[in-house]
């Protein structure tokens, strides 16, 4: 072996040794709720195909139709061989589903948020985190350069301590010191399933005169009349600066796109480097993207919104309300033999944190969104309780640092609207066979 090779092989050792490593996994059938991996099947409780239109026939036969016409590739980035007709459908059209002057699509939901923080903020400039927002927003907070502070999960003083800083730092600079100041959270965190209290945070940045950015990856075809995502349900959307959001959950397809004004959009498309100088993402996928949003708009999105909340209700009869953030106080590991999860042993939180500041809406969706997290916290623990629940045929994934913080590994539960009630009832059943706690759901 080369010294290279040496290297890499201790640093992979000293990974498996935390409990830490990763590999990939071949899947032989499409993302529905039974999937093919490695030879055998599973039910599938991991994918965010929340509303199971990933293999609709109607976003498998648009992109058929898009390869047809325009061909398996775009050729190059949009501002050297220009746009195809697939591109500019689906940005009219999730501008017009967003409610919003104008649309971006980017090859990915990070490269979204890499490219859009980046050209809107420098150093100068102060950004303001969520503290469990996406890593992509993370990575590109790092990478602007940018002033960066984060605020304890959905805690609004401290959020406001973090504003009142900016303001009186800005109090006293220069006119060619001044900085912006930026917001970012998702709307519905990925690892955790709450959300956050958009309504005060929206309150906040009006307050102090900063900009808002929301993810909403996760809220997406999930909430608001329209199911435009959680801004909607909260009737906020319209003081959201900058809505981030990607087409491969509940949409079906895959990529990132970002919505907001005219102006922002074109400051975009002349100053995101990550949509600059990437080739535009393939006409299929933008075509399939498209029917998904179309999908999602029409009876049938209704239908099948409706249907994922009678599993999230169904689910919550058996799986414990614990407010995520609580998580490593409300934990602890002990050995005992019958149990997978060597005794994960829980008291069950009856309000989520922070709930007086949340409306009862809000309340609502932090015990009962379509992420589920039961988090175990030892990561060699997490482990062998998703082997378990493979072994009685149920994927659900190990989630682990760095993917969330040490001490907080979990299994991740997805639901989606392609479920059965028996898929759900047998999740529940397997859970309570390897020593779960059980809690009926607060009312």
């Amino acid at each position: 072996m080369t010294p290279f090779e040496v290297e890499l092989i201790s640093r992979l050792e000293a990974i498996r040794s935390q409990g830490l490593y990763r590999q990939l996994r071949r899947v032989d059938s499409p993302q529905v709720t039974h999937v093919a991996i490695e030879g055998k099947t599973f039910l599938n409780f991991s994918s965010n195909d929340y509303l199971g239109l990933a293999n609709e026939l109607a976003l498998k036969e648009a992109a058929i139709k898009a390869i047809e016409r325009y061909g398996a590739g775009s050729g190059a980035s949009r501002l050297i061989c220009g746009s195809l007709a697939p591109h500019c459908e689906l940005e009219d059209l999730l501008a017009q589903f967003k409610n919003c002057e104008a649309a971006l699509t980017f090859s990915t939901g990070y490269a979204a948020a890499v490219g859009t923080i980046c050209a809107l903020m420098s150093k100068e400039d102060v950004i303001i985190l969520d503290k469990l927002v996406h890593a992509s927003i993370v990575d590109a907070a790092r990478l602007s350069g940018a002033k960066l502070r984060v605020f304890d999960h959905n805690d609004l003083s401290d959020l406001e301590k973090i504003l009142k800083w900016s303001d009186e730092r800005g109090g006293t600079a220069t006119a060619t010191e001044r900085s912006q100041v930026l917001i970012v959270t998702e709307s519905i965190f990925s690892m955790d399933g709450d959300c956050a209290p958009l309504v005060e945070i929206v309150h906040l940045k009006n307050k102090y005169g900063a900009w808002l950015m929301v993810d909403e990856a996760h809220g997406t075809g999930l909430y608001g009349a329209n199911r435009r995502g959680f801004a909607e349900e909260l009737n906020v959307s319209d003081q959201i600066e900058i809505q981030m959001g990607t087409l491969g959950k509940a949409i079906g397809a895959s990529g990132g796109y970002i919505c907001g004004s005219r102006a922002l959009i074109d400051l975009l498309v002349n100053r995101a480097r990550s949509f600059i100088f990437s080739t535009a993402p393939v006409p299929a996928s933008s075509a399939a993207a498209s029917a998904g949003i179309r999908l999602v708009q029409s009876a049938e999105g209704e239908k099948r919104q409706r249907l994922l909340w009678e599993r999230v209700r169904q689910s919550r009869t058996g799986i414990p309300l614990v407010s995520p953030s609580e998580a490593p106080d409300l934990f602890e590991i002990r050995n005992r033999q019958d149990n997978v999860f060597g005794g994960v042993v829980g008291k069950i939180s009856t309000e989520p944190v922070g709930a007086d500041s949340l409306s009862q809406r809000e309340r609502e969706t932090r015990a009962d969104g379509a992420i589920i997290p039961i988090i175990i916290g030892d990561e060699t623990k997490t482990l062998e309780a998703a082997a378990a629940l493979r072994e009685r045929g149920i994927f659900v994934p190990a989630v682990r640092y760095p993917t969330v913080a040490r001490g907080v590994a979990r299994l991740r539960v997805t639901l989606t609207a392609a479920h059965s009630n028996d898929d759900v009832t047998r999740l529940l059943a397997a859970l309570k066979e390897l020593g779960i706690p059980q809690s009926k759901r607060h009312g």
